[in-house]
């Protein structure tokens, strides 16, 4: 059985004065306020919302949720 991969993902710089489509990215990923965490599944969708707003993020993968 495969042991599914998670990422912490936290919102280390504001969303103010970013593009419309990065601050509806890290909505999409849970992120609402500045240091705000959030656990996800590691997937491609999650790891292609990371990439696009990656310089606002810190990210860090771990094995449990």
């Amino acid at each position: 059985m495969k042991k599914e991969k998670y990422l912490k993902i936290k919102l280390v710089r504001s969303l103010i004065g970013h593009p419309r489509k990065h601050r509806l990215v890290a909505n999409g990923l849970g992120l609402r306020k500045l240091n705000s965490q959030v656990v996800r599944k590691d997937c491609p969708e999650i790891r292609g919302m990371v990439r696009k707003i990656s310089h606002l993020l810190e990210v860090e993968e771990t094995d449990k949720p």
